[in-house]
């Protein structure tokens, strides 16, 4: 990047974007998709128009990620197609692998730091029926497989208040769900004496016509705060839902990922939130074919699939990633990879469906949180539960649903009409 392009003028790390069409290209997890509404709200008050496609775009801006090579390929290859616009690069790749991007474009580097500190200081909330607030950026974890713990660096909390307005402004502004978002949302707070539980307390608001979705929380943070966290849980406004991924179910290979907990560890997490709340929906995470994984170790992560039931588990294929511990083990062959992410796959999806089938014929209240297309809602029962309802019923919308049909990952069912209650 030359002088010229430093990210320095009136819109620091934004030069030359004033007025413009711009289009925003997004990777990645949650909390990348917060940094884009962000920036759209800094772009909006800059007076550009963020455009839905890239064509007649002035410019173009690539929010990136680093978490898996297949991602990053297809990143690469995009911004190589890209390299004749103006282009500005975001996201976890440009904190770790600049010089990757720079063999196949010349872009302007957007600071994530510079975004937050505009945002913070200029920009409204987004609008829209789902709102993302990023509650802190970095970790406490020292994964030997993690890249984006080198993107994002150490643990930087965001403080209560900013937080507490951020919600405000979104539930104002219509958002039905609000998902708190971090690399470990259940680290917030360590680094300035609080912990998760405080911060849920005090976003209790159960007047509000919105839900809260409590992102990703390392179970080697929770289990810390595991019984002040369960009763956090309790608020009225909170989705009962969990996403605490254990990544395997071998102790020896957890080991192996310094992931900083064991396996009845995790299962006491589960079972806690399970004892009090019966319903919750949990979603894990699992790595398949991690260096020097066996056929015994793959064996006890089915297991406990099976053993905990979980509604939704997020398989992913090992990829070794520079610049970490595991980068130098060596490999499990991409065909073991292959076999056993699809074995992970179809055990999650038969446990997934039974708990679904369970719904059938029953109701459950729900509240409206975006339409999926004309003539077609998706809703949230409180534990989360995707349910398809046909009809415009508006976000923010609540009633009860007759359950029609489970499927893998959610229900369909119709709204049932209150006696003297309109549905418009």
């Amino acid at each position: 990047m030359t002088d010229e392009q430093s990210p320095v003028s009136d819109h620091r790390g934004l030069p030359g974007l004033a007025g413009k069409r711009v289009f925003i290209e997004t990777y990645g997890c949650r909390y990348n998709f917060g940094t884009t509404a962000k920036l759209t709200g800094i772009l909006n008050q800059m007076g550009c128009t963020v455009s839905d496609t890239i064509e007649g775009a002035d410019a173009v801006i690539v929010n990136t990620c680093s978490v898996v090579s297949s991602t990053e390929r297809r990143m690469l290859r995009r911004l190589s197609e890209l390299r004749d616009h103006r282009l500005y690069v975001t996201g976890c790749m440009p904190e770790v692998q600049r010089d990757v991007i720079l063999a196949v474009c010349n872009p302007v580097f957007i600071r994530d730091a510079d975004i937050q500190e505009q945002y913070r200081h200029s920009a409204p909330v987004a609008t829209g029926s789902t709102g993302i607030v990023q509650i802190a950026q970095g970790c406490l974890g020292s994964c030997s497989y993690c890249i984006t713990r080198l993107a994002r660096g150490a643990l930087k909390s965001v403080p209560l208040a900013e937080i507490r307005s951020q919600v405000a402004a979104f539930a104002d502004a219509g958002a039905a769900e609000i998902q708190l978002t971090a690399q470990d949302a259940g680290a917030w707070g360590r680094d300035c004496g609080f912990a998760l539980p405080n911060l849920l307390h005090a976003l209790e608001d159960p007047k509000g016509n919105f839900r809260l979705r409590v992102g990703m929380m390392n179970p080697a943070t929770v289990i810390d705060i595991l019984d002040d966290l369960v009763g956090a849980f309790s608020a009225e406004n909170l989705f009962r839902f969990i996403h605490v991924p254990v990544q395997s179910g071998s102790d020896r290979i957890l080991r192996k990922m310094n992931r900083g907990y064991c396996c009845e560890d995790f299962e006491q997490i589960v079972t806690a939130f399970r004892r009090r709340y019966p319903d919750i929906t949990v979603a894990t995470d699992m790595i398949a074919g991690f260096p020097g994984e066996c056929d015994e170790d793959h064996r006890l992560s089915l297991d406990l699939i099976r053993r905990l039931r979980f509604d939704k588990v997020n398989v992913t294929r090992y990829s070794p990633r520079p610049y970490t511990p595991a980068y130098s083990y060596p490999d499990t062959p991409d065909a073991v990879k292959k076999e056993r992410s699809r074995s992970l796959q179809a055990c999650a999806e038969e446990v997934a469906v039974a708990l679904h089938e369970q719904y059938v014929g029953g109701v459950l209240p729900f509240i409206v949180t975006e339409h999926i297309r004309k003539g077609t809602v998706m809703a949230r029962a409180p534990n989360y539960l995707g349910i398809v309802l046909p009809g415009d019923l508006p976000p923010g919308f609540s009633g009860t649903a007759e359950i029609l049909e489970g499927r893998t990952y959610f229900l369909k069912g119709k709204h049932i009409l209150t006696p003297g209650v309109s549905s418009e």
